[in-house]
This record gives C-alpha cells, structure tokens and sequence, in this order.
C-alpha cells in the first residue's frame, strides 16, 4: 500500500486507541480514503492484515457505508440529492443538467477527470431543495440556472490551474 508517511504513522497511532484492533476499521477506512482517494481491494487486504482480520470483514463495512468510494472520482465530488423534497422540485433535472455539463454518466469522472456526479441520498436540507453538495460545500435552491452557473464555475477554476 503506497500511503504517506503521515498517513501510516496516524494509521499506527490510532489502532492504539482500541482495545479490540477490530474497532479500528471505520477510522483507518476513512484514512486512507483521505489519502488515496478511495478504497481499493489493495487497501482492504492492507487494513485487514493490520487489523488481524479476513478482508470480507473489511469489506463489508465498505460497502455498508455510502461515504466510502470504491473507485477514483474527479478531482470535484457534485452530489446531487434524490430524495422527495429535492425530487418534487426538480432535483432530477438539476442532476441531469450537471451530467450534461460535464458530459458524463452517474458516477463517472469525466474525460478531463474534473468532476463526478452522483445522486445521493438525503443532504439534510429539505427546506432549500434541491440541494447539491460540491466536495464539502452545500448549495441550496439549485435549479438548472444555478447548476449551469455552478458547473461554469467548476470549469473556469479548472481552467485557471492549467
């Protein structure tokens, strides 16, 4: 497993915190996800070596827990919400409109490797739907305008880091 020093020193850190190495999987998951990007089947084998366990086990706390990515995503994360509220006001059309920006398919990274769309559920702001998260930050209210508006915003940044 290719991690960062700090990343592998942190891992050994915090496996001390457990009295039962077992008890160490979701924090070491989250890890290594922080430094890698995802959670590869390298890295389940790697966490259950170190935690004494069979890979299954590590396994199946992945797949359990959305927040955990199997595979790469683009370097921007949009999720779009799908459930009732976010869906009545349009929610779908919002989602479409980022695929159709970014020219890709549901979980997906796009051919510049800039963004992925998702549909996820619940974003807890029922209130302001529809609702997008991009990486870590909330918008509210985005309409097609809006996640166009957004979607030119992502591209012009990416533009000005080449």
């Amino acid at each position: 497993m290719n991690l960062k020093p700090e990343t592998t020193a942190r891992i050994d850190e915090v496996i001390t915190h457990y009295p039962v190495k077992r008890s160490a999987t979701l924090p070491l998951l989250h890890l290594i996800q922080e430094d890698v990007g995802h959670i590869s089947d390298e890295a389940i084998t790697w966490i259950a070596q170190k935690l004494e366990l069979q890979p299954i086990n590590v396994l199946e706390v992945v797949t359990f827990y959305p927040m955990f990515r199997r595979h790469p995503i683009g370097r921007r994360h949009i999720k779009v919400c799908r459930t009732l509220s976010c869906a009545l006001r349009g929610g779908y059309k919002t989602c479409d409109t980022f695929k159709s920006e970014f020219g890709v398919e549901l979980g997906a990274v796009s051919a510049d490797g800039e963004a992925t769309v998702e549909f996820v559920e619940c974003l807890a702001s029922c209130g302001t739907a529809p609702v997008v998260m991009i990486d870590e930050v909330l918008h509210e209210n985005v309409d097609c305008a809006k996640a166009k508006a957004l979607a030119d915003q992502i591209k012009s940044e990416a533009a000005a880091r080449k």
